[in-house]
């Protein structure tokens, strides 16, 4: 499989049904770029965002201090306020660190009162994103629906 990072953005519609039977939820999923350039546009894609996920390079352990910090300032804007993070700890298959070790670096709990998860992953190998994904709908939905 042939993966390359997202430049500017890409915009996706489909539907997703979680695996403990409720009926399937649409979603709308915008891939923005994490370039430098294009970070001053990001702020642009944030309106009523219900779920964020935060892409992290588990390999390149030289960058997660400046990505933590990155997305401390991000977590800042308004319109997050509330917004379920997932935190994909990508590149699991070249050997990258472990989430408890991504943790104490990220340090998530200290990002506020928000639902928050941060999970082992491959975009070379899918494994651990349909996972991740399964838990991001199902907190989103357990937060936005309201049973009867």
């Amino acid at each position: 499989m042939d993966v390359s990072p997202t430049l500017g953005f890409d915009i996706r519609s489909f539907a997703w049904a979680l695996a403990d039977g409720r009926p399937e939820l649409a979603l709308d999923v915008w891939d923005v770029g994490g370039q430098e350039t294009i970070r001053a546009y990001w702020r642009n894609y944030f309106e009523e965002t219900d779920g964020l996920v935060w892409v992290v390079d588990s390999a390149d352990v030289e960058r997660l201090e400046l990505c933590a910090q990155t997305l401390r300032q991000v977590l800042g804007e308004e319109r997050l306020l509330g917004a379920s993070l997932l935190i994909l700890a990508n590149k699991q298959d070249l050997g990258g660190l472990s989430v408890d070790a991504i943790e104490a670096i990220i340090k998530p709990k200290e990002l506020g009162a928000r639902h928050c998860a941060i999970m082992p992953c491959s975009a070379v190998t899918g494994q651990g994103v349909r996972e991740a994904m399964e838990w991001l709908v199902a907190d989103v939905a357990d937060r936005v629906f309201v049973k009867d």
